[in-house]
């Protein structure tokens, strides 16, 4: 034992992990950040009102525990979509939910499986777990590979719709198929859903090997709350708080997510502004720039960067990074996916972010090509 060090004594996979890349967080003034789909806009009057009434003059509350099951969250979770509270469990953030999922399907013997592209996080919780991943390849297409993902032999599989990075939805005729093909439990992540024209909720009743996951985070403006929740048979939440830690979401978190849930017509006019944002820019670059973008339904755009001279692709995309960079303006880049290695991924800003986003890339489109 003299010898061993930490990592000597950890497990052999957690050793081999490499963990989640999440955007990059800018610290000083002037950045203009379109990284990581945040919402632009605060949160509700009510959230910032309803946590300073919970904490009070002194804090006191803040000596006692939260309410272990984040009963009347759930329960006004359930209000929202019409369901009973038995099928909801909350979590702190959906990246909670989704751990949550794989601890209870998943392991050595117990494969995972999702798309490719989707969520990166998917690979690394699977990994903790020591279990197998299977990868269903998408092409610009985005046509749901029913037959594909049937026949992965998975016991769980992810489903990012709309997906994540592109934005494009899976229509639910298709996702309706995937539920009779597939034997397993299949997650709908439903993190931009809100922006989207359907949802699978209405395929709850039918289907108890569905699982839906959303959060707080984009469209309720509470990325740094951490609350999201999933919405499944009774059996399968069960099994999720099972394995759930005891208070996993705090007494400020619930406060402010109840408050949330409770003005639905500020969120509605704060969904509608970002989908047109969305949907001016997105047809602008695609028609008068001539970039092939992809139909977004979530709350940023996967735009294809031309430069100067026409071209495309891994080089051209990094050079339109770099300058957005080099300008304090920042997006999301993947070159390691063959189908995103040209994209630009762009979370919506406002409307003033968004005017300094484009006359960035009008400028870097001036800027002499690269040989």
């Amino acid at each position: 034992m003299s010898g061993a060090g930490p990592r000597d004594l950890s497990l052999a996979h957690v050793a081999g992990l490499h963990a989640y890349t999440p955007g990059l967080q800018p610290s000083g003034p002037g950045w203009v950040k379109l990284n990581t789909n945040e919402c632009p806009y605060p949160p509700s009057p009510r959230v910032a009102e309803a946590v300073a009434s919970e904490v009070g003059g002194d804090g006191a509350s803040l000596r006692l525990y939260p309410d272990p099951t984040s009963s009347a969250l759930r329960a006004a979770v359930a209000r929202l979509h019409g369901l009973d509270a038995v099928r909801v469990c909350i979590g702190n953030g959906s990246d909670d939910i989704l751990n949550l999922l794989v601890r209870c399907f998943c392991g050595p013997g117990a494969p995972a499986a999702f798309t490719q592209p989707s969520y990166s996080l998917y690979p690394v919780l699977v990994g903790i777990q020591d279990g197998a991943v299977t990868r269903i390849p998408l092409d610009r297409g985005m046509r749901l590979p029913v037959e594909k993902i049937a026949a992965s032999g998975a016991r769980i599989f992810f489903l990012t719709s709309p997906n994540a990075p592109t934005g494009v939805a899976f229509p639910n005729t298709d996702i309706r198929a995937l539920l009779d093909a597939f034997p397993g439990i299949l997650v709908v992540d439903e993190a931009y859903a809100p922006f989207a024209r359907e949802n699978a909720v209405g395929l709850l009743a039918s289907h108890p090997n569905l699982v839906i996951v959303r959060t707080l985070s984009k469209a309720y403006a509470l990325a740094g709350i951490r609350v999201g929740y999933a919405l499944a048979n009774p059996e399968v939440i069960g099994l999720l708080d099972r394995v759930r830690d005891s208070y996993n979401v705090s007494r400020l978190s619930q406060t402010a997510a109840i408050a949330a849930l409770g003005d639905p017509g500020y969120y509605a006019g704060i969904v509608a502004k970002i989908s047109a944002t969305r949907d001016y820019y997105a047809g602008s670059w695609r028609e008068k720039k001539g970039w092939f973008t992809f139909p977004s339904e979530a709350n940023f755009i996967c735009t294809e960067p031309r430069d100067g001279a026409g071209r495309t692709g891994l080089a051209v995309a990094r050079s339109a990074y770099d300058f957005l960079f080099s300008r304090k303006v920042l997006v999301r880049h993947f070159p390691s996916d063959a189908l995103t290695a040209s994209f630009l991924r762009i979370s919506v800003g406002s409307d003033d972010e968004m005017l300094v986003l484009d006359e960035s890339l009008d400028a870097w489109l001036k800027e002499p090509p690269n040989a």
